[in-house]
């Protein structure tokens, strides 16, 4: 268990929390949400102990370990990634240190005998005996080839140095599991099972993620980070959503008794309580949502775009036809021979193992790289709009005002026209006149959102379009391409977004291309039985 109590953290221009008091028990996964900025990676970092708090107390129950996923890719270099996983159980590493250091000891004396007996039976305690085994399960369970088991972490590439510092963070069945985007640039599959690791694990999880489908599947709990208060809600991510919402509206309708507000909000609450189990995998820690108290439920503070798209034409039957497609980058190849077809009312999700063989195949489709060899056959009726995962390129001349910025893809380059678009993306007042080069991230894609809006095209070409965003402009990003009537070819790694607007997967292979007419999530259902 760890308690929380009475905790500020307060900045002389800023105040960040205030009167704190949370109990996490066992048994319960804590996801963390909030406004970009609003502090969850701080909370996180203040409860394992990484940052001091202005005021108030951490209290971890004596004798429980917590482990905490690192962020730093680089600071195991001179380990084997085997030593790397195992040692997320510190003092069991430090054992099998101090026991290499004795048994190399020459001459080796009556009180090296007496210690190397005591680590002995220490070692055996916390089952150190299985170390290497169960270090393997997990690098196995997360796709990690057992090929780089033991070679330096130096050697190994990014996307594995991520799956191996996970591993680091689960090994030992730490009592307290801190996760700060714990699925950033995993697969699905290793998503799942993830998903499916936490769902069995009966210990205290509280993780930090901008993932809805992972806060859904795992979560017992929210904790909630707005008007500098830290609050703990029982239920998933889109209970506190849904909740939080209708809280809102009724409270926005003077004219209902309040009578008839609770009335409805507890209807709301108890369907949902029925129907909110976590999975079948789910232990026996998963039970009913507590009821939840009408003045718990506070109307957030956190505003929602909106992303919504206009046609400038109705596609006909035709949009694209793709013949044998091989493209390189930087004089190598990275995808060839791929072929598929997109018809009128296909939402494609373009997935595969390569970040890069994704992104250039839409940067080719939108024209904007070169392919090596193959045919694209886009339809008489398409016109085409595009969404980078990079856009840099788009605030090099970063003294243009918002306005100015957004009136370089304008059809009419009034103010009030343009000023409608940045509204839809929550810039308002003064803040369309600032220049872009004091953009954050967030703002940045808000901004390119607007463009994409502002091109009425009727098929779009998407690389991660959730970068950056916060919950709330993510939740808007999905509907808005749920309610699109175009055809869409879109690369992400928010299992949600595929999962509830795509009806159809092109895999990019190292040799061609797999297509798979349905729903994201039974394609993912078929992988994972072709891996079986």
């Amino acid at each position: 268990m760890i308690t929380v109590s009475n905790l500020d953290l307060i900045f002389p221009d800023r105040k960040i929390f205030e009167d704190v008091n949370i109990q996490f028990t066992q048994g319960n996964c804590y996801g963390v949400i909030g406004a970009n900025g609003a502090g969850k990676s701080t909370f996180l970092q203040i409860l394992s102990g990484e940052k001091e708090s202005t005021k108030g107390n951490v209290i971890i129950e004596k004798g429980n370990r917590m482990a905490v996923l690192k962020q730093d890719q680089y600071a195991y270099d001179e380990y084997s990634v085997i030593e790397t996983v195992i040692m997320g159980h510190k003092r069991l590493f430090d054992i099998i240190k101090q026991k290499d250091i004795l048994y190399a000891k020459d001459p080796f004396t009556d009180e090296d005998g007496m210690s190397l007996a005591h680590l002995e039976v220490e070692f055996a305690e916390i089952d150190g005996w299985s170390a290497e085994t169960n270090a393997e399960k997990l690098l196995n369970g997360l796709g990690v080839s057992p090929g780089i088991f033991e070679k330096k972490m130096s050697e190994v590439l990014a996307k594995d140095k991520v799956k191996i510092l996970l591993a680091q963070a689960l090994f030992g069945n730490p009592n307290i599991l801190l996760l700060d985007e714990p699925t950033n640039h995993l697969d699905f599959q290793a998503i799942k099972w993830l998903e499916n690791f936490l769902l069995d694990y009966d210990q205290t999880v509280i993780t930090v993620s901008h993932d809805r489908h992972f806060l859904n599947k795992v979560c017992t709990h929210t904790v909630d980070i707005d008007y500098a208060k830290v609050k703990l809600y029982s239920g998933n991510y889109d209970f506190w959503r849904e909740s939080s919402q209708l809280a809102q509206k009724l409270m926005l309708d003077s004219n209902k008794k309040k009578e008839e507000k609770i009335k409805s909000l507890q209807a709301f609450i108890a369907r949902f309580s029925a129907n909110a189990s976590k999975s079948s995998q789910a232990t026996s820690r998963k039970k009913s949502l507590d009821k939840i108290n009408l003045d718990e439920i506070v109307p957030s503070s956190r505003r929602y775009p909106f992303v919504g798209f206009e046609l400038a034409r109705n596609l006909g039957k035709d949009v694209l036809e793709v013949t044998d497609l091989s493209a390189s980058y930087k004089g190598k190849k990275v995808f060839k021979n791929v072929s598929f077809v997109v018809n009128r009312d296909d939402k494609v999700a373009i997935t595969g193992e390569s970040d890069l063989a994704r992104t250039l195949l839409l940067k080719v489709l939108a024209g904007e790289a070169e392919p090596d060899s193959g045919t694209i056959k886009w339809g008489q009726t398409v016109i085409k709009a595009s969404l980078p995962s990079d856009n840099t390129e788009f605030f090099k001349n970063n003294n243009l005002s918002l306005v100015d910025w957004l009136r370089q893809y304008s059809k009419d380059p009034a103010e009030s026209y343009i000023r409608g678009f940045l509204g839809r993306m929550l810039f308002s007042g003064d803040q369309p006149l600032k220049e872009v080069k004091v953009l954050s991230g967030g703002e940045k894609m808000r901004c390119m959102l607007s463009r994409l809006m502002m091109a009425e095209a009727n098929t779009l070409l998407i690389d991660q379009p959730t970068n950056h965003l916060d919950l709330e402009a993510i939740q808007s990003v999905n509907q808005g391409f749920t309610n699109y009537k175009g055809s869409l070819l879109i690369s992400s790694h928010d299992h949600s977004l595929l999962s509830s607007v795509t009806n159809k997967v092109v895999k990019i292979l190292d040799d061609g291309a797999f297509v798979y007419e349905g729903a994201f999530d039974d394609y993912l259902t078929s992988e994972a039985e072709n891996n079986k």
